[in-house]
């Protein structure tokens, strides 16, 4: 770029391996065909989440979704969707076996019942659910938790730190041959456990979470769409996280918990949890690692430290990210009744943008 007083100027450029998204949602039907290429343009993989309207409880239920999926991709496109079972009550433990057996499922989530959008069938007693762990530790499945409780007297803040104290934090011992994930990690309390447990726990961070406070989201009005489960904390929170992220630690990891929703969900009475930031995510995270002097731990944040954690090798592309600034679009528009789903950060100024896949 030539400069007005003729000095010319060459923007920062790196180039890291392909990353994979550990965590992403990207429903169904129309919506789906509507979000996925944000996702498949950037990412070698992902993590799909099964809470679907109708969830994805069951082998055949994987197998039927993930067709769907890969249907719905360009042709020639080498992205790979890793399938998740949605862990109930009733799960059959032989059922996930022969799914993870097969191929057709990476891991199983565990969602407790109405902890976030559709998972009223998610789990209501622990106890249940413990066959279904036991025979995850023999096999070598791992399991992704949202990790917060539902308990009406504790407040929405404090979810997450009650689960570990509660839950989690005591099935790592009961079960120390169990992986986990720690999904959307919100608060320092978080942060603090997966670093404690290190190899036997990862943890993504949304770079929703990296870059907002709930001053944020409520400070100036209500924004719905800077709502999301687990809900966005407080400025300390946001420095631990963002000390994790770009600390180079390996048990942390990119997830972008990217979750569309069209417009009238987000706005209703009762809003939709869930941010969609597929279109604007890796870059999004480089401009908080370029924030914290870090950009040279982005690659294994991004694209080594989740294959690590599932036992994947990573992947064999690269991605090229260079400092130009662009506008991120605002909305996606999807095809029905859903008619348009709104992007994180649209119509602001990104400095870091995705200029080539190798």
């Amino acid at each position: 770029m030539v400069l007005g007083n003729g000095e010319i100027t060459v923007a920062a450029r790196i180039t890291i391996t392909l990353p994979d998204d550990w965590h992403l949602h990207v429903r169904d039907e129309a919506m789906m065909c509507a979000v996925l290429p944000a996702t498949v343009e950037k990412f070698g993989r992902a993590i799909i989440m099964p809470n679907l309207v109708n969830p994805v409880r069951t082998t055949a239920d994987a197998v039927a979704y993930r067709g769907r999926l890969r249907a719905a991709l360009p042709t020639g496109s080498q992205f790979e969707p890793l399938m998740t079972c949605y862990l109930t009550d009733e799960t059959d433990p032989d059922d996930v076996e022969r799914g993870f057996v097969e191929k057709v499922f990476t891991a199983v989530k565990l969602y407790p019942a109405n902890a976030t959008t559709n998972t009223a069938a998610g789990v209501t007693d622990f106890r249940k659910i413990r066959p279904v762990l036991e025979r995850m530790q023999r096999i070598g499945m791992p399991l992704l938790i949202h990790a917060e409780v539902t308990d009406p007297e504790v407040d929405v803040f404090d979810r997450e730190a009650v689960f570990i104290e509660r839950i989690f934090e005591p099935w790592t011992r009961e079960l120390p041959e169990l992986r986990f994930v720690h999904e959307h990690l919100s608060s320092k309390v978080g942060c603090d456990f997966v670093r404690s447990k290190a190899g036997q726990v990862g943890g993504t961070i949304t770079p929703y979470h990296l870059e907002l406070t709930r001053t944020d989201w409520l400070g100036s009005g209500n924004r719905p769409y800077m709502y999301c489960m687990p809900v966005l904390k407080t400025a300390a929170d946001r420095k631990a996280l963002r000390a994790a992220a770009t600390g180079g630690e390996s048990c942390f990891f990119l997830g972008t918990d990217s979750a569309p929703h069209a417009v009238q969900k987000k706005l209703s009475v009762v809003g939709a949890a869930g941010v969609f930031n597929a279109p604007v995510a890796i870059e999004s995270y480089a401009k908080v690692f370029d924030e914290e002097g870090k950009l040279e731990n982005l690659e294994a944040f991004a694209s080594r430290n989740g294959p690590v954690h599932y036992g994947l090798l990573p992947n064999k592309r690269k991605l090229i990210l260079e400092r130009t600034p662009w506008t991120a679009p605002e909305e996606v528009n999807v095809a029905g009744p859903e008619e348009r789903a709104l992007i994180y950060r649209g119509g602001e100024r990104i400095p870091w943008k995705v200029v080539g896949i190798s």
